[in-house]
């Protein structure tokens, strides 16, 4: 690897993907690697246009539980299960497990209440999480923005997950859409959608997405100087 493309760790890697990269440029070199599935389903995006994610992923899997409660009963009886019989589940338990650079990843659920707020928010951003990726929907949306925490979902809705949702595990192997989860692996989100990049993939994608970044970058000089975009793609195959 030339020493243009070197980083010795994942905050200088990081840090170089938000200044030269984008989901596009990285999407279209995972697709050269044979790795066709690695965008999270188009509706799931940024709160604000502006807001990026990259980070590695803690998956987290919600269920739908309808507790006696919610369901009006509001006799003694409880599930015998505590995860299902604590308010939320472990979801508390999983966002005080949050790491520095760590992305929180939520699938699992309807999408019938939010899986992620702004107190959830204030407390990631304290451990120095990079943000939050929820296949559902997330809410307080205004303490958030306030924040400039980065949280990707697939819609904004206030009802609340206590009576409604569980966070069942985390830190385990999930899928959302076709794209495979696994612990540790980077998280990337822009404007253009959430990008997921195995492990073992992530060096030579991040090498071969800078060299193809930049290269794009000639090519857009040369078009701009007048050359037509057959001869630019014919000259330096990208386009």
């Amino acid at each position: 690897m030339g020493s243009q493309f070197q980083w010795a760790d994942d905050e200088e890697l990081f840090a170089l993907a938000r200044r030269e990269l984008f989901t596009a440029v990285v999407g279209d070199v995972l697709d050269k690697m044979g790795l066709l599935h690695q965008f999270l389903p188009a509706q799931i995006g940024p709160l604000r246009d502006d807001m990026v994610v990259i980070g590695r992923a803690m998956p987290v899997l919600e269920a739908d539980v309808v507790t006696r409660e919610a369901a009006g009963d509001t006799g003694s009886a409880r599930s015998a299960n505590p995860t299902i019989s604590a308010p939320f589940g472990l979801m508390l338990d999983a966002l005080d497990d949050l790491r520095q650079s760590e992305v929180y990843v939520c699938t699992g659920a309807s999408p019938n209440y939010a899986l992620w707020g702004e107190l959830m928010s204030t407390r990631a951003m304290k451990l120095g999480a990079a943000g939050a990726v929820v296949n559902g929907c997330s809410r307080d949306t205004r303490g958030i923005l306030a924040l400039g925490f980065p949280v990707f979902s697939a819609g904004r809705y206030a009802q609340d997950q206590a009576p409604r949702g569980k966070v069942v595990d985390f830190r385990v192997p999930v899928a959302i859409g076709a794209v495979d989860i696994a612990p540790g692996d980077i998280v990337f989100g822009d404007l253009d959608g959430v990008l997921v990049i195995p492990r073992a993939a992530e060096e030579e994608a991040f090498r071969r997405a800078l060299e193809k970044a930049r290269g794009e970058k000639t090519v857009q000089r040369r078009i701009e100087e007048g050359m037509p975009a057959a001869e630019a793609f014919r000259t330096y195959g990208i386009m």
